[in-house]
């Protein structure tokens, strides 16, 4: 599994989310709501609109407001104006990091994480500078109770997965982004529900990285993602999961 895999299960179990799911909620809708306009109201014929309202749902967020938010989406609505925009650049130790977001002020956006890159050790690199080194991928999260080894092995083969992995109580399968829903209808025709399913980034090669600079990256992690408008921050630490436990504590 991957560090920033790693992170996101290790925040998760300690609520992270749970804390903090107002902004987690905003984020989400404006998601949907941009997926929605972008690929249709159909879920089963837009990938990744089935994406996120699986995220959405496994974060607890009412029905209401996923269907609320793909109906403004769907429908056009006046003042639904956000631009995407990704970001590239670097955290101490020389960790790419890959920043997705969704904004009405591209200009507030790029001044917003030029400053927490730079406070926290980090810079604001070219576009291209880093996303060569990451692959838009499938990537589900199962508890380990919920099925064997054998029977994931057979699902990922023949839902057309390109691997599968073990890490502590959970299996991690990784599929290609195009091949995502082919992957959830299999589990959901098993019966299983993942504990995690999204569209992510997933670094190709890795960063080790210890010590203060360990401490560093993980902080800078948490303050990027703690901007309202950015969705998503990649990237490819590789930090022990015993002292990513200790600093989240």
């Amino acid at each position: 599994m991957s560090g920033h895999s790693k992170w996101s299960t290790i925040k998760r179990k300690k609520g992270a989310v749970d804390a903090k799911r107002g902004k987690l909620f905003s984020k989400l809708i404006r998601e949907i709501t941009i997926a929605a306009k972008a690929g249709g109201p159909d879920p089963e014929g837009n990938m990744r609109l089935k994406a996120v309202i699986t995220k959405a749902k496994q974060g607890n967020m009412p029905s209401e407001n996923i269907e609320r938010a793909i109906k403004r989406g769907a429908g056009g609505e006046e003042g639904v104006n956000y631009e995407e925009i990704t970001y590239e650049g670097y955290a101490p130790g020389g960790v790419a990091i890959y920043i997705a977001a969704l904004t009405d002020n591209k200009n507030r956006t790029t001044a917003d994480v030029r400053h927490i890159l730079s406070k926290g050790g980090g810079t604001l690199g070219r576009d291209g500078c880093v996303a060569y080194l990451f692959a838009r991928k499938g990537h589900f999260l199962i508890e380990k109770s919920k099925i064997d080894e054998e029977k994931l092995m057979e699902l990922a083969i023949e839902s057309g997965a390109d691997d599968y992995g073990s890490d502590g109580n959970y299996w991690e399968i990784t599929a290609d982004a195009n091949n995502f829903t082919m992957v959830r209808n299999a589990l959901e025709a098993a019966d299983i529900e993942p504990d995690e399913a999204q569209l992510t980034m997933v670094p190709q090669s890795t960063v080790k990285v210890v010590g203060k600079e360990a401490e560093q990256v993980l902080r800078l992690m948490e303050q990027l993602e703690d901007s309202d408008d950015i969705q998503e921050v990649y990237a490819n630490f590789d930090i022990d999961e015993s002292v990513m436990e200790q600093l989240s504590a």
